[in-house]
């Protein structure tokens, strides 16, 4: 049976895998940095630009109230501003670190690439045409966003609910970004081994489920602090194509008589693993 502890230490063992194995290189720490510098000044802009024009952009919204006595005129428009740039915020923070693995699809591919052939036994790039790849990029990662949102808005809601916004909430906010940006970190590693559909990474995460949040929560949670993302983001990405390569079998031996695979070849894996523990 299964050590629940043992499984959590374990993904977090991953995390800090990550962290030595791109301290080590700083050319690809730097690579990795960039995604999320990029996207952390482009929010931070348009947050200070919203906060900037947001009495306008509030008045332009409720022309009703112009009537209105002043005081009712105000307390409306100000609540309502406090909710639009609240609502900005939370959607940047949902999709930080979507939009960031999309920015950086390039970057991150090298850096699992990277880790792949450190680790040996990577496989042979399964062929894409580079338009489809990235037309199914853009299409999961609408997909996750809009599930994010959906689940974040009622959180989001909750939060205000005495107690239990105070205690169940942050807990239940923590391990469902958590999931959720996993489904993103394994993508490379998955991709690599022909399993493209965003099923094919629940199905594997729900088998080690306690080793996939033991990695990915402390991730969230570190890429949830302003900045500090451009550190971690190289970080969880080795981390998630480690923590991939165990949640998948290795790659069967060519069967007699068939050639070993090649470029543009590779040895298809099936997606799911067999009873007992992973290895990678």
């Amino acid at each position: 049976m299964t050590n629940p502890l043992r499984e959590i230490f374990t993904g977090i063992g991953v995390l800090l895998r990550g962290f030595g194995m791109i301290l080590r290189r700083p050319r690809l720490f730097v690579l990795g940095a960039i995604p999320p510098l990029f996207t952390s000044i482009l929010f931070l802009v348009a947050l200070v630009a919203l906060i900037m024009s947001v009495d306008d952009l509030v008045a332009w919204m409720t022309p009703f109230a112009d009537g209105w006595d002043e005081v009712w005129r105000t307390t409306v428009r100000i609540a309502l501003g406090i909710a639009l740039v609240a609502g900005t915020v939370l959607v940047m923070v949902i999709g930080f670190s979507t939009i960031t693995l999309a920015l950086g699809f390039p970057l991150y591919d090298k850096i699992a690439e990277e880790v792949e052939h450190e680790l040996g036994d990577a496989p042979a790039e399964v062929d894409e045409p580079i338009m489809g790849s990235v037309a199914r990029s853009l299409r999961q990662s609408v997909v996750l966003i809009v599930i994010s949102i959906a689940v974040a808005i009622p959180l989001f809601a909750a939060g205000f609910v005495p107690v239990v916004g105070q205690t169940v909430v942050p807990v239940v906010s923590a391990l469902f970004g958590g999931w959720m940006l996993c489904v993103e970190l394994i993508g490379a590693a998955f991709d690599r081994r022909g399993l493209r559909r965003l099923g094919d990474r629940r199905r594997a995460m729900q088998r080690y489920r306690l080793r996939a949040l033991g990695f990915s929560v402390p991730a969230f949670l570190l890429l949830s602090i302003p900045f500090v993302a451009i550190v971690v983001f190289p970080a969880a990405t080795a981390g998630g194509t480690i923590l991939a390569r165990q949640l998948l079998p290795p790659a069967p031996p060519p069967s007699p008589g068939f050639p070993p695979p090649g470029p543009g070849r590779s040895t298809p894996h099936p997606p799911q693993a067999p009873p007992g523990r992973p290895t990678g």
